[in-house]
């Protein structure tokens, strides 16, 4: 690993889907979702979703709709996926530094284990606050779009 590599931002996944596949993206409708998707986005770095069924998810990678949850898992189970994801995101971004989790304790618990004994910084924003206190956090926490005069004059 690089003492300089990449930062990349990880979102967990959530229960509210859309009924039929597309790009994860915009797979999950839920307003912690979005908002979180926002922020990774305006990050400006590369972002990633946590999914309990696939594992690490790109943002443009089509999936179907699912119903799994690392929330009813295993700890021996969630133990398991965190290994997959820590091997899957060490393929993705050889070379990573930080990783900001926007993402519950079961997805962070054992994956942030692994990324921690690679060196990897993790950093938690949001750690200890509830679901009405992160969608607070990230709205005022993530950059509004700059609006053109031309935007501002349609408004």
């Amino acid at each position: 690993m690089q003492p300089n590599g990449p930062t990349v931002y990880l979102v967990s996944c959530v229960s509210k889907k859309r009924e039929q596949a597309c790009a994860a993206r915009d797979l999950y409708v839920s307003d912690l979702f979005r908002k979180a998707r926002r922020f990774a986005e305006a990050s400006g770095c590369p972002w990633f979703i946590l999914s309990a069924e696939h594992g690490l998810v790109a943002p443009d990678q089509v999936i179907a709709p699912y119903e799994r949850t690392l929330n009813t898992m295993r700890a021996a189970d969630r133990c398991a996926w965190g290994e997959r994801v820590a091997a899957q995101l060490a393929e993705a971004v050889p070379d990573l530094s930080r990783v900001v989790f926007l993402a519950g304790e079961r997805y962070r618990e054992f994956l942030a284990r692994h990324l921690a004994s690679r060196g990897v910084e993790v950093s938690v924003p949001m750690e200890g606050l509830g679901i009405g206190q992160q969608l607070s956090w990230l709205g005022h926490h993530t950059p509004q779009p700059v609006r053109t005069s031309t935007q501002r004059k349609r408004a």
